[in-house]
C-alpha cells in the first residue's frame, strides 16, 4: 500500500488537491479493497481536538472518497455521474488509534464492497462497509450507501419533473433569523466553520456559506450530507459539552444518519433533537437530530457520545495534543 501522494482529485470528487486524501487502492478478492488514505496532523475545518484525537469526521469523508474512487477506478462508473449519498454510519472502537502523532497518519480501510437496488447503466446502487486502521491499529467500522445515477436521471430525482432549478449567488442556507454560535461552543477553532444557529424562540437551524471552501469544495445545488451531518455534530457537542455531566468532556463515539430527500440551498432547514442523557457518567450520551426543510424531513442523525476519561486515555494522547497546540485553542468545554 502507497501513501506517496494523493489520486487524482477529478476520482474522489474533489476540487481541491489539499482535500484528498485517498493515495492507493488494491483490490484483494471479488469486491474487496484496501484502500489507503492519509490524514493530516491539521486540517483548517477537521482540526484535532484538545486532547489530539483526529476529527471523527474525517472517516465519514475518507469512506465517502473511497467509495468514489472504487466506482471510476475499478467498475467503470462515468466520470460524469452523479454521486447521490443516502445513508452513512461508523462506530469507533479505539480512539486510542486516532491520537495524532508526529507525521500524518497513514491509514487503511478494509472495504467491502455491494449493489444495492443496482439498475445499470442509468442508475448503480452502491453500498460500502469498512474496517478502518490508523498505522496498523483498528480505529473504527463504517459504511456508506449512495446512487450514482446519469444527469437526466439525476435532474428527474433532483427537481421531480419541474425543470432544472438555480440557486441565487448570495444565498446562504438558514436565512438570517438564527444567530450563528461561537466556533468554541461547536467544537471549531475558526468563526466561519460554525454552522450552527438558534433563532430567538430556541429553534436549531443549520447555517452554512456555500463559498466555504472546504464545506463547499465544488459548485452544487443542494446541501451534501457531510454539511448536514456537519451541523448534527456540532449541535451535539454543544448540547453533551455544556451539561456538564463528565467533567473531562465527551468524544463522538457512533454516527448513524439516513438522508431520505435532498435539501435546498436556500430554505431553512431546521435542527430538532432529543436528548438521552447518561443514567450514570460512565454511560453513554445519545442524541437524535432530525434535520427539517418546509415539512418535510431531509435527515436523521443518531449519535452516541462517550464520556471521556482522562485516566483511561495513553499518556501520548496528552503529549500529542500539547504538540499540536490546541490545548489552549479548543478548550474542552466551551466557556
Amino acid at each position: 500500500m502507497k501513501f506517496l501522494q494523493p489520486v487524482s482529485r477529478q476520482l474522489v470528487h474533489r476540487a481541491a488537491v489539499a482535500e484528498v486524501f485517498i493515495t492507493d487502492a488494491l483490490q484483494v478478492g471479488q469486491d474487496r479493497f484496501v484502500v489507503g488514505a492519509q490524514w493530516p496532523r491539521d486540517h483548517a475545518l477537521y482540526a484535532p481536538d484538545a486532547q489530539g484525537l483526529s476529527d471523527p469526521l474525517l472517516l465519514t469523508e475518507t469512506v465517502r472518497q473511497s467509495l468514489v474512487y472504487l466506482a471510476h477506478e475499478f467498475y467503470g462508473i462515468p466520470a460524469g455521474y452523479r454521486f447521490v449519498g443516502s445513508d452513512t454510519h461508523f462506530e469507533i472502537v479505539g480512539h486510542e488509534a486516532l491520537v495524532v502523532g508526529g507525521a500524518p497518519s497513514q491509514v487503511t480501510l478494509d472495504v467491502r464492497w455491494s449493489w444495492v437496488a443496482n439498475k445499470p447503466p442509468r442508475r448503480f446502487g452502491i453500498q460500502v462497509e469498512a474496517v478502518v486502521s490508523v498505522a496498523g491499529r483498528e480505529c473504527a467500522r463504517a459504511g456508506l450507501r449512495v446512487y450514482a445515477v446519469d444527469e437526466s436521471l439525476y435532474r428527474r430525482l433532483r427537481w421531480r419533473g419541474n425543470g432544472e432549478q438555480g440557486v441565487a449567488e448570495d444565498a446562504h442556507i438558514g436565512g438570517g433569523a438564527a444567530a450563528r454560535l461561537p466556533a468554541a461552543e461547536v467544537g471549531r477553532l475558526r468563526a466561519k466553520d460554525s454552522v450552527l444557529g438558534r433563532t430567538e424562540t430556541g429553534e436549531w437551524r443549520l447555517l452554512v456559506d456555500p463559498h466555504h471552501a472546504v464545506l463547499f469544495d465544488h459548485p452544487g445545488d443542494h446541501i451534501p450530507l457531510m454539511v448536514t451531518l456537519e451541523g448534527a455534530r456540532q449541535l451535539g457537542h454543544h448540547l453533551v459539552h455544556r451539561r456538564g455531566d463528565n467533567p473531562a468532556g465527551a468524544v463522538l463515539r457512533s454516527v448513524r444518519m439516513d438522508c431520505p430527500a435532498f435539501a435546498n440551498l436556500d430554505e431553512p432547514v431546521r435542527l430538532g433533537t432529543e436528548l438521552h442523557p447518561p443514567a450514570t457518567a460512565s454511560d453513554l450520551t445519545r442524541l437524535l437530530v432530525t434535520a427539517v426543510q418546509r415539512e418535510e424531513v431531509v435527515a436523521e442523525i443518531a449519535m452516541e457520545w462517550q464520556p471521556r476519561n482522562v485516566s483511561a486515555w495513553p499518556e501520548e494522547v496528552a503529549l500529542a495534543g500539547s504538540a499540536a497546540g490546541r490545548l489552549s485553542a479548543v478548550p474542552s468545554r466551551p466557556a
